[in-house]
């Protein structure tokens, strides 16, 4: 396996651009990443990266391998799935990637019950509010929540999410109640907005009769966190635009109420990622169907009574 795991390190070095960070992913050494790299430009013949201390370039016969190398990967992936026995035997290693959210919610949980009944499977889960790039980051499963643009990925649905504006009622006390997203902008309300590297300008998509439209808010707070918005917006601090399942508890409770009800958010989606080749793998399939199934039963109680 020497050689398909040089292949494997030479393919993340590539797609990463750096060697350290191909060594993470790999869960090794900078020193083992540049050996195996090494080891394969002596087997080839051939230099597949122009390398200095400050960067990392890939030659044109690296540019050639890159296409084969990948071919080779999938086709010991497509391999060793078919003479897997998925009921008995599966085995490996799965990353998994979700919003802060979501994953403490509704993965992280269920987890521990996934690799009891799978022991030979073992789960990475990275949960980051940022956007993900599932193909350069290796990740195998993908779990987003919002309104997903064109994408070239197998996307599962997995729940349609309704959203609303909510605030708590000592914030409705000292500022008024907005009846619509007009409101929000007009009287200078405090919204509370969800930012992270890449995010998009500080507007919020309402329904209004005319349909949708995009208002620009404004708010002396920002995070990349989505519960530190709800933490705030619990403490009167301002108006957050939120999932009702995140909410559900603190609406039932009082501690948080709806606003602006003349113009909803529009819903999102909560789906599932994954590159088309991966879905061929066993244990990506497994792991989508337990936590799709779990996901969408917690969403239902969650929801009862808050988001009809």
């Amino acid at each position: 396996m020497s050689y398909v795991n040089n292949i494997r390190m030479f393919v993340r070095v590539y797609e990463l651009g750096s060697m350290s960070a191909a060594a993470r992913d790999q869960r090794t050494s900078p020193a083992v990443a540049s050996a195996r790299i090494s080891e394969l430009e002596k087997h080839l013949g051939v230099r597949l990266f122009n390398r200095t201390t400050r960067s990392l370039q890939p030659t044109e016969n690296g540019r050639i391998f890159l296409d084969g190398a990948r071919k080779v990967l999938e086709a010991i992936a497509d391999a060793e799935a078919a003479v897997m026995d998925v009921t008995q035997n599966p085995r490996g290693t799965i990353f998994v990637a979700a919003p802060l959210g979501i994953g403490r919610r509704f993965i992280a949980p269920h987890v521990p019950a996934f690799k009891d009944q799978y022991p030979q499977i073992d789960v990475r889960l990275r949960l980051s509010d940022r956007l993900i790039d599932v193909v350069t980051e290796g990740i195998d499963v993908a779990f987003h929540l919002g309104i997903l643009d064109d994408s070239t990925l197998k996307v599962r649905l997995i729940a349609d999410c309704p959203r609303l504006l909510c605030a708590a009622p000592d914030y409705i006390a000292r500022r008024g109640m907005p009846a619509n997203g007009a409101a929000l902008v007009e009287d200078k309300h405090d919204c509370l907005n969800l930012r992270f590297p890449g995010a998009k300008e500080f507007q919020w998509t309402l329904v209004t009769p005319e349909g949708p439209r995009r208002f620009e808010i404004t708010g002396p707070y920002e995070s990349d966190d989505g519960d530190v918005l709800t933490g705030w917006a619990l403490t009167g601090r301002g108006i957050v635009l939120k999932p009702a399942f995140e909410v559900a508890d603190h609406l039932r409770s009082g501690r948080l109420v709806p606003v602006a009800t003349e113009t909803p958010p529009l819903p999102v989606q909560l789906t599932c990622l994954s590159q088309h080749r991966r879905l061929k793998d066993p244990k990506v399939r497994l792991f989508t169907d337990f936590m799709t199934a779990r996901i969408r039963e917690e969403l239902r109680r969650a929801t009862t009574g808050v988001a009809d």
